[in-house]
């Protein structure tokens, strides 16, 4: 048994079955992940996968459970491997992170500065993407971290630890009527069309929610996962922007009229997301704590030594949540 082919079956049911996918991803053949997937097969006397001809369909009910241990071995072969870097290279390697666009654009820049005067030879990595493919990157590893305010609750494999609380805010165009009110208000917002996030209109949206509450449409016209794309277009007076408070930039956006509307909607909570039984790398520590300084070596150990704790998990999660300030 080989390791290598213990991460071929992985693959493939990371590839929805799709072996050519999985060969690609792994930048080899198709026949020979096929082939090793067989040969493994062989090795243990036990089918791990249900086929139709040359197709897999899915797995059996002994490749299922088969499936589980494989994937911990290979992320405990991954621990190792950091374990090792750390003692070996403690200030070099490479930190990828999944986030958001308005994360990576208007929050991170200070950050990524002050970790690469600490750490110079630690090559970072940016992934950007909606907050579910954010989850999905650091669920199977592929990010060592991931910075979102929504989705990244879908998957129990993830521990969270809140970092900061923000708001919303309006962006118009000069003389728009509703910078002309003397005071802001849904029912006034809900005379217009509205552009926001792709990901703020979803039923649990806090925008979808407010509205809701008071009995008023969303007239949603666009949406994008870029601020800089809503802000494109409320230019071309297509509609209104609702987009995070820290993405109104006054250096740039000095046309728009900026108008505050953290009264209208409750604030949310960005969170960072670690793999669970995931060795932490000490540069991984620091970055964490430059992000969120109250998110010390000590608290990321403890919501990792609670993972198998439901309760304490909710518990250290709103203990954080209160310490997390406002952006």
């Amino acid at each position: 048994m080989k390791l290598r082919q213990l991460q071929y079956v992985v693959e493939v049911i990371k590839n929805g079955m799709n072996v050519t996918a999985a060969a690609d991803k792994l930048f080899t053949s198709q026949p020979g992940v096929s082939s090793q997937i067989k040969r493994l097969e062989e090795e243990l006397g036990i089918t791990i996968f249900e086929r139709s001809g040359k197709h897999i369909n899915g797995l059996t009910p002994e490749g299922t459970r088969l499936a589980e241990r494989f994937e911990r071995i290979l992320n405990e072969v991954e621990n190792v491997k950091r374990l090792a870097d750390d003692f070996s290279h403690p200030n070099s390697g490479m930190l990828s992170i999944a986030t958001t666009h308005t994360q990576a654009r208007y929050v991170l820049p200070p950050v990524i500065s002050a970790f690469r005067e600490r750490y110079p030879d630690v090559q970072l990595q940016i992934n950007q993407g909606t907050p579910e493919q954010i989850a999905s990157l650091t669920d199977t590893g592929e990010a060592d971290i991931g910075i979102a305010t929504e989705a990244l609750e879908l998957f129990e494999s993830l521990i969270l630890l809140p970092c900061y609380r923000w708001n919303r805010c309006l962006m118009v165009p000069k003389g728009h009527p509703l910078a002309e009110l003397p005071e802001l208000t849904l029912a006034a917002i809900a005379e217009h069309p509205i552009i926001t996030y792709t990901f703020g209109v979803a039923d649990r949206s806090v925008i979808n929610r407010a509205f809701k509450q008071e009995n008023l449409d969303l007239n949603v016209v666009l949406t994008a996962a870029d601020a800089e794309v809503i802000k494109a277009y409320v230019r071309t007076g297509l509609g209104i922007g609702i987009v995070a408070r820290m993405a109104y930039d006054p250096r740039q956006d000095g046309d728009l009229v900026v108008l505050d509307a953290g009264n209208l909607f409750d604030s949310s909570v960005t969170s960072l997301a670690i793999r669970k039984n995931a060795v932490i790398r000490e540069y991984v520590y620091e970055f964490i704590k430059l992000f969120a300084d109250h998110l010390s070596r000590e608290v990321v150990d403890q919501a990792l030594a609670a993972q198998k704790d439901t309760s304490l998990q909710e518990k250290l999660y709103r203990e954080y949540v209160e310490k997390a300030a406002m952006r």
